[in-house]
């Protein structure tokens, strides 16, 4: 695309594109421009874009984009925009902007149009342009009531014709006037609360495994470009569209089609960003850069949450439904026992359904952009509903109560006599390292941490690995099994024996201690101690939780039942379940389910999905592997469990604006419509109210809400003092 620069300061950027920007790409070149930039702010009309950035690489790249942008790559990106298309100028940046001007600029333009009309035109001039501005409110009644709805679309075109049979054309203008004024901002509102959502969820991007030649580097997303390589393995996401180079993997792809089974992906098929590889390796050569896909998926977020509504909200929704043929009775009544048109013509003025629906929607898509502000993505108003309703928490323990760093204390060499190789600390550090360094747990990250501080150069020397959910891992090395993992995997599953008098002493020495153990095959060659320490300040959030509301904590862990007892006792937990399957996870959660509690699970690992997704929410923590964030309902940007509690707190306080929405709105608008039936309030008067009520509502539930990280309440005081 041609462009001239108009104006080039440091940090700052204008430039003027060819002409005016229509109204269908502008969502569309948004996404086309995405960058490094802080902000970025489309003149539409002028034809101009404004750009803040940090750098001079990230300027380069804004123009570099900029240029290479044409009709193909507009198109691409307009379907995964559609929620970003809005007709007015878009603003995204890291802060919120003021208000749109142009939204402002349309709403004086009706005003000014309108009275206008009502000073220069004659009445039978006004009379036929209200008739013809009257025809979109037409046709969408009527298309209300082809499907035999009795809606607020035939409630604004009775309303409407009810002035105009009166011969009362300036009340019919104003009508139209408020009702297209009220859409306009109630629409903007919306759009706005959408917009901020994605501008701050774009913000993050995931990690990737970039592949150079042998070697293998963890990047940004944002950083990799068409044409790179990179690898995905067992339980980690796939974060762009790509082809399958290398490898076989099963790949979940429930957030695109919906189909909750994997479904295998081989050599010369394509992968798209947002799925999960649940069970293989995939070398992927990248064909989409990460800003577009990664904007479609979280497009698809927004979009999925308007199906998951909380029940506060559809009963909020329903009732607007049902109250609008009680309007059309209450105007009947009225002109049959007053016989006074203009008393009953009033009780169409008002209505309840647009406050209540997008009053509703506006207040949930707020609450989600200030989630994400603080570092957690709630995939709809149901589960922020079902956190504040929550009586029961249930923590996996590894990564989740315990630290996601865990650190290598101990390595125990086990001097076999056939493999006096590993009687080095070394060498089963090397072994132990070349295995785990594929897989995402918190304890296969602490074994590479150490093999990298200690200097041990672990490069793979065995075949394909196998990930076994809650087990270990299992490779081969010249030609022998070896395998790496927990006591009943190893001793249990595997047959791998405990040398004679072994068991006693390896209990002394790793008190306190997570082991892993190391076996070539079926032979235990080493043991390597773990610390898993707590989280700092875990004890004090579960107290606040408690005070909260939240009445019983229970831990579960695939971890031995001596780690787990240390951990639960310190947290103060007194229910806890050790040496867990998924499976048994699972099971536990749906018992207590069944109890009649409402289960909030919170985990990180694969091993976790099942109970994540079976409790009535499912949060999962930052580090944790991507099955885990796409089976959660709730995920959150790092491992900090004080965000547990702002969540409670947020969840309430969407609870409360939305009661007082309803209570409002319903309050508020039967009093105009009973003072419009009394004849105290004219038909225009009475519309005018009820409009501005609606805007008034709209506007307060876009608001931010006040809750922050750090706000302490009195009981939660109580609780930490």
């Amino acid at each position: 695309m041609r462009y001239r620069i108009v104006s080039d300061l440091p940090g700052r950027l204008r430039v003027k594109l060819p002409g005016r920007v229509p109204s269908a790409d502008r969502g569309a070149l948004y996404a086309a421009l995405l960058g490094s930039v802080e902000k970025l702010t489309l003149y539409p009309r002028a034809g101009s874009i404004a750009v803040h950035y940090r750098g001079a690489d990230a300027r380069q790249a804004f123009l570099a984009r900029l240029a290479a942008l044409d009709a193909k790559t507009v198109e691409e990106h307009r379907g995964a925009t559609t929620a970003l298309s809005y007709q007015q100028r878009p603003v995204f940046s890291r802060e919120q902007g003021a208000p749109d001007s142009s939204v402002g600029f349309l709403i004086l333009w009706q005003f000014a149009g309108h009275l206008a009309r009502r000073v220069f035109l004659p009445t039978p001039l006004r009379a036929i342009w209200t008739l013809a501005s009257f025809v979109p409110f037409a046709r969408a009644a009527l298309r209300s009531l082809v499907h035999t709805r009795l809606d607020v679309s035939v409630l604004d075109a009775a309303s409407i014709v009810a002035s105009s049979v009166q011969g009362d054309f300036n009340t019919a203008g104003q009508t139209m006037l408020l009702l297209n004024v009220g859409d306009t901002l109630e629409e903007y509102t919306r759009r706005r609360s959408e917009n901020e959502l994605l501008a701050t969820l774009l913000e993050r991007s995931p990690r990737v495994v970039c592949v150079e030649g042998d070697r293998e580097s963890e990047l940004a997303a944002s950083s990799i470009r068409p044409g790179d390589l990179i690898v995905v393995r067992t339980g980690l996401p796939i974060n762009v569209d790509g082809v399958i180079e290398r490898g076989s993997a099963w790949v979940n792809q429930a957030s695109l089609t919906g189909e909750p089974y994997p479904i295998e992906r081989v050599v010369g098929d394509s992968v798209f960003a947002g799925t999960v590889v649940e069970e293989g390796e995939l070398f992927v050569r990248v064909r989409v850069a990460d800003e577009d896909t990664r904007l479609r998926t979280i497009t698809s977020l927004v979009r999925r949450s308007e199906v998951l509504k909380s029940d506060q909200q559809l009963h909020m929704e329903r009732a607007a439904e049902r109250i609008v043929p009680w309007n059309f009775a209450l105007a009947a009544a009225t002109g049959i026992l007053t016989r006074d048109f203009t008393r009953a013509s009033a009780a169409l003025m008002v209505d309840y359904s647009c406050v209540l629906k997008m009053g509703g929607s506006i207040a949930v898509l707020s609450a989600m952009r200030d989630a994400a502000k603080l570092g957690f993505t709630v995939k709809g108003a149901r589960f922020f509903e079902a956190y504040a309703a929550a009586d029961t928490m249930i923590f996996d323990k590894t990564g989740t109560l315990t630290q996601a760093r865990p650190e290598l204390k101990l390595i125990i060499p086990v001097c076999a006599s056939d493999l006096p190789e590993f009687c080095d600390e070394r060498e089963v550090l090397r072994l132990a390292a070349c295995l785990e360094e594929h897989f995402p747990h918190p304890l296969a990250r602490a074994v590479v941490r150490a093999a990298e501080e200690r200097g041990v150069d672990h490069r793979e020397r065995h075949a394909e690995v196998e990930y076994l959910v809650a087990h270990g891992i299992a490779s081969s090395l010249e030609g022998r099994r070896v395998v790496i993992g927990s006591a009943h995997f190893l001793f249990g599953d595997e047959g791998v024996a405990m040398p004679d008098g072994l068991a006693a002493s390896l209990e002394a020495m790793l008190e306190g201690l997570t082991p892993l153990y190391l076996a070539v095959d079926h032979v235990l060659v080493g043991v390597l101690g773990i610390a898993d320490p707590l989280k700092e300040g875990a004890a004090a959030t579960l107290k606040r939780l408690r005070a909260l509301g939240f009445r019983r904590f229970v831990m579960l862990t695939g971890d031995n039942h001596r780690s787990a007892s240390r951990v639960a006792a310190a947290l103060g937990v007194e229910e806890f379940h050790a040496d867990l399957l998924p499976d048994e996870k699972f099971a536990i959660v749906e018992d207590i389910v069944a109890e009649g509690s409402r289960v909030v699970m919170v985990g990180d690992g694969v091993n976790d999905s099942p109970a994540l997704a079976r409790a009535d929410v499912g949060i999962a923590l930052g580090q944790g592997t991507a099955i885990a964030r796409e089976v959660a309902d709730i995920t959150f940007a790092d491992d900090d469990l004080e965000a547990l509690v702002t969540l409670r707190h947020l969840s309430e306080e969407l609870k409360e604006r939305l009661s007082f929405t309803s209570r409002s709105a319903i309050g508020f608008n039967s009093a105009v419509m009973a003072g419009g039936v009394a004849g105290l309030l004219p038909p225009g008067t009475a519309s005018l109210l009820h409009n501005s009520s609606t805007v008034a509502l709209c506007l307060k539930n876009a608001a931010h809400f006040k809750v922050r990280e750090g706000q302490m309440t009195a009981l939660e005081r109580n609780a930490d003092g």
